[in-house]
């Protein structure tokens, strides 16, 4: 990620998207959490918005529900600031091994993550 303002307005969303899938694989939280903004907005089907860095970081502490796990990215379209991800994740949930399909949307704002949106055919991530 960048290391100044500047840099970080003009990072590639790709990049930070990649960064992500990677931070969270290796459970490199407060990485991970670097890069939403402070008051970013993650979005799941059917669950309470996750709002903020905090939430954000509580989340991934103690609340997903998914964990020991990796993310194979298929591809990222990128339009502007918004980067589309479609990937598939291998890992465990509820104790058992699971493999699913995934897509997920992210909306930068000066190359920090900003929105987040993501859909599985599962019923909780």
């Amino acid at each position: 990620m960048a290391d100044t303002d500047t840099d970080a307005a003009d990072a590639d969303p790709e990049a930070v998207v990649r960064d992500y899938y990677d931070a969270v694989d290796a459970e490199r939280y407060d990485e991970l959490v670097s890069l939403f903004t402070d008051d970013v907005r993650y979005e799941r089907p059917g669950q309470g918005a996750i709002t903020g860095r905090e939430e954000l970081r509580e989340f991934y502490l103690t609340g997903r529900p998914l964990e020991d796990g990796s993310h194979e990215i298929h591809d990222v379209l990128v339009d502007g600031t918004t980067a589309a991800v479609r990937g598939t994740f291998s890992g465990v949930q509820d104790g058992e091994r699971v493999e699913f399909d995934f897509a997920d949307v992210h909306e930068l704002e000066e190359g920090q993550i900003a929105r987040r949106y993501t859909f599985t055919d599962r019923d909780e991530v």
